[in-house]
């Protein structure tokens, strides 16, 4: 392995838009996560707080990281409030740190200038009133809510941070929410496990004029089960990626396959691996992507603190920099940030 600290930047004036981060503390919370802990659960507790002072240091460790979009994660919800709007006190949050970043204190890099926050679809039509705080809280910056999806009838492949019930993008309820954010003009992010993308395929026809992106590469398995049954699935995750691609609503981030559960690589939290041999891991999954989708409906992302797991955040953008080094300068222009400015609706970054 390589030292992943002496790694040289590629392309280093390349402007990127981290479209898919997250900012917790999870230290008050570390003595109640079960033992022995899930290796998700092991992964995240490598990185048990990542906020605006740890975003600031990987973001501007080399590469040209312009702006970045917040992806929501249960982190600083309101206690104050009721269970529907608790939520709110996560983009109250991170609308504080995207002012910070604002303030110009840092030059003209801005953190969290993009905010993906969190609704209960399963609040049916009830889900508008969430939205409406929510929009309120962003001042300008909330683009639209993740209801995770990922299930799994082994337990195992996930562990106890996540319940979402099986075929929940595909419940008559949830999709009434679902309604609710479309008539607003908000966007939706789709974070399932790759047996179940064809219920994204299906929620896209569902709603084609809603705005649609598709987290971590749809999700590969390499746990539990599914240890060591990446190339024997790859041809069914592959054709899932294609039919997803017809929808023309639909975007796909490229990244998350640093996570535990994608295991590329097994071992983890960052144990130094260099940006050529995550290349070799990423490069089928990545090249498949994007070859579906096509260079101006896919945007790669760190997921960090969460890809931690895999790579350090200058060897991760390495990594995909190497993947696309024969690339136009187009494509490298709408995949790095012109994509993501676009989804987001965060242009202003681009100047």
């Amino acid at each position: 392995m390589n030292d992943s600290t002496t790694e040289t930047i590629f392309e280093p004036d390349l402007p990127i838009i981290d479209p898919h981060h997250h900012l917790w503390d999870l230290r008050p919370l570390l003595p109640s996560f079960p033992a022995p802990r899930h290796p998700f659960l092991e992964s995240i507790a490598g990185a048990p707080y990542y906020t605006f002072n740890e975003l600031l240091a990987d973001t501007q460790s080399g590469h040209n990281v312009i702006g970045t979009v917040f992806m929501e994660c249960g982190a600083f919800y309101d206690a104050a409030r009721d269970d529907a709007m608790k939520p709110v006190g996560e983009v109250e949050y991170v609308n504080g740190v995207a002012a910070q970043g604002a303030s110009g204190l840092y030059g003209e890099y801005r953190p969290c200038a993009g905010i993906i926050g969190h609704a209960d679809m399963m609040l049916g039509d009830g889900a508008r009133e969430v939205l409406e705080a929510l929009v309120a809280a962003g001042n300008g910056r909330f683009r639209g809510i993740r209801h995770q999806g990922a299930w799994d009838a082994d337990p195992d492949v996930l562990g106890p941070p996540f319940h979402a019930p099986e075929g929940l993008l595909r419940d008559d309820t949830f999709r009434k929410g679902v309604a609710q954010l479309h008539g607003m003009g908000l966007s939706f992010d789709a974070w399932v496990l790759e047996p179940q993308l064809r219920d994204v395929v299906d929620l896209a026809k569902a709603f084609p004029e809603m705005p649609i992106c598709l987290d971590h590469c749809g999700t590969p398995l390499n746990i539990a089960s599914y240890k060591g049954k990446l190339e024997e699935n790859f041809d069914r995750w592959a054709s899932s990626i294609r039919e997803l691609a017809q929808c023309d609503n639909v975007m796909v981030k490229l990244g998350g396959l640093a996570m535990v559960n994608c295991g590329m690589p097994e071992e983890g939290p960052a144990k130094g691996y260099g940006s050529e041999e995550l290349a070799a891991m990423w490069r089928p999954y990545i090249e498949t992507c994007i070859e579906a989708f096509g260079s101006d409906r896919a945007m790669f992302e760190s997921n960090y603190p969460v890809d931690r797991w895999g790579a350090t955040y200058p060897v991760l953008w390495n990594a995909f920099k190497r993947i696309t080094a024969d690339y136009s300068d187009s494509e490298k222009a709408a995949l790095y940030a012109g994509n993501a400015a676009r989804f987001y609706k965060v242009e202003h970054l681009l100047g």
